[in-house]
């Protein structure tokens, strides 16, 4: 099942900001990747990308708007997002959770704003999920009604992944300061760096996929 998980903000040049946003398969390879001024806002990426039915994207705050995500759920494709203090929602059932697991709470809920109700006209589901490692609650918005409320707090954790993926840049292509602060330079550098992540990604997979051959042939006989 594959995973769309938006990235975050790459180093800045001393002149400008430049924004990367990625989404990426269950296999962490990068599907999408689009380089933006550090002026344009997160939102306005869900317009290119290229929804897959089935396919669930892992959002941050900064990508809710309910004209988009209702998109996804026409598109037969799930989201899972983290919502905002401001969004007015109308519980409509409240379903019974193991709180031992985290879970806090599991609504059916409804946008309770016109404005919102239009852009997004059918129930969604809220989850609340207490992380027992950094202490703080989060809450998740999702149009995905079958699968455990945990599940979908598990699924929302692996945009941690993201952090993960410029780490790795960073560690490893060297991105600690940019050779020149046009455009075009900064954009060159990053796509340089993501092409390595991602013929490093393919060639460890390889990798992998052949030792478990290996294995699997070794055990068989």
């Amino acid at each position: 099942m594959p995973v769309g998980l938006p990235v975050g903000q790459v180093p800045q040049t001393q002149r400008r900001g430049e924004d990367a946003h990625a989404a990426r398969s269950a296999r962490q390879h990068p599907t999408f990747i689009r380089i933006t001024d550090g002026k344009v806002h997160d939102v306005n990426i869900l317009d290119e990308l290229l929804i897959e039915a089935g396919a669930f994207y892992v959002m941050d705050r900064g990508y809710i708007d309910f004209e988009r995500l209702y998109s996804f759920t026409l598109s037969s494709a799930f989201f899972v997002v983290r919502t905002k203090a401001n969004v007015l929602l109308q519980r409509r059932y409240s379903h019974p959770v193991d709180k031992s697991t985290g879970v806090r709470s599991d609504q059916t809920v409804v946008l309770a704003t016109i404005g919102s109700a239009s852009a997004y006209p059918e129930p969604l589901r809220r989850v609340s999920y207490f992380d027992a490692v950094t202490g703080k609650r989060l809450v998740f918005l999702t149009n995905n009604f079958t699968l455990p409320a945990l599940t979908i707090a598990q699924i929302y954790k692996q945009r941690w992944q993201v952090e993960l993926f410029f780490r790795w840049i960073k560690m490893h292509l060297r991105i600690k300061a940019f050779y020149g602060t046009s455009e075009n330079a900064v954009k060159t550098q990053i796509w340089i760096a993501v092409s390595v992540y991602v013929l490093v990604a393919i060639v460890r997979n390889g990798s992998e996929s052949r030792a478990a051959s290996t294995k699997s042939y070794r055990f068989s006989a």
